[in-house]
């Protein structure tokens, strides 16, 4: 049994209330944690208490830096253990953080997320490719509001080709734009959890945020913006051709995309998987690849997924 002493409104940031992330750590360490005061005790087996000992102590280096702390960074120090991560926590947190606004900071969940937002810094071009719910779509629309409020871009411009996924366009009520709306929810949603609603609304007024159908690229040439392209499996070769060169001056791109859940025709070859065979190498072009073990949401998610990958595995 460790008996560890740290502040106490430390250890209740992390433990002082149940939490699915507390119970996945314990699970996987074969460990069990509790605390009294200001006393952390770890019990179970011997390795398990070590790496959650240094995984709390790499915790404590962050709520000392002024980073507040709670039990999902704890499952997120436990991913970058997994990884192999050898730097120390602190710095990986201060050098991937996104500041959309004073109370709007965005750290990364993880090493490969941490890989993701220095790609979209150092590049011009960012291929993000992997399951739903590892935050791709999120850290590029993060990155995309700091880049506004930092001045480094003038617009940003988010879009989504419009693919039917076993529903029919013509038979949803409303005119086109409408029609569309429901394709491109996800993207309004990562902007308003990012940014204050009715500021987003005066954005798009003013045209300094765009949202719409990919369709409506075509003919243009986007400077000064900092463009996302989401859903980018559902793209067809001539579509991912026609945004990629819609890339101007001063301008950043991220695509992202998870090539399990292609919508088009089985005809038709995925725009996404198309660019990731012709396009690696390219210099100023980043690809960071996400697994299920990457997902941030619902510990179930990650095992739903990787159910079906190993279903899909069994049918070939």
């Amino acid at each position: 049994m460790l008996n560890l002493n740290y502040p106490q409104d430390f250890l209740i940031s992390i433990f002082g209330s149940p939490s699915e992330e507390i119970s996945f750590i314990e699970e996987s360490l074969k460990i069990s944690v509790s605390f009294r005061n200001d006393s952390l005790i770890i019990d179970g087996d011997e390795e398990g208490k070590e790496v959650c000992q240094k995984l709390v102590s790499e915790l404590y280096s962050l709520f000392q830096g002024g980073i507040k702390v709670n039990p999902e960074d704890f499952k997120t120090a436990y991913y970058l253990y997994k990884d192999g991560f050898k730097g120390d926590f602190l710095s990986f947190y201060r050098d991937s953080k996104i500041v959309c606004s004073p109370s709007r900071i965005v750290f990364p969940k993880g090493l490969n997320q941490g890989r993701y937002i220095s790609a979209m810094r150092m590049n011009d071009c960012t291929f993000g490719i992997g399951p739903a719910g590892t935050g791709k779509t999120f850290l590029a629309v993060a990155m995309a509001v700091w880049a506004l409020k930092e001045k480094r871009v003038k617009r940003i411009i988010l879009t989504r080709p419009a693919v039917e996924a076993g529903e029919k366009l013509g038979f949803l009520p409303g005119d086109l734009a409408e029609k569309v709306n429901p394709y491109l929810r996800p993207l309004y949603d990562s902007l308003f959890d990012l940014m204050d609603v009715e500021k987003v609304h005066k954005l798009m007024e003013a045209d300094v945020i765009e949202v719409a159908p990919i369709a409506f690229m075509r003919g243009r040439t986007l400077n000064d913006s900092f463009i996302i392209l989401d859903e980018a499996q559902n793209t067809t070769r001539e579509q991912m051709k026609m945004f990629l060169t819609r890339l101007g001056f001063n301008s950043k791109t991220v695509i992202t995309g998870d090539i399990t859940q292609i919508d088009i025709e089985p005809s038709r070859k995925s725009g996404l998987i198309d660019a990731a065979e012709i396009l690696t190498g390219i210099k100023g072009i980043s690809f960071v690849y996400f697994s299920e073990k990457d997902v941030v949401r619902h510990p179930l998610v990650q095992k739903i997924i990787k159910a079906y990958e190993k279903s899909n595995g069994s049918h070939k």
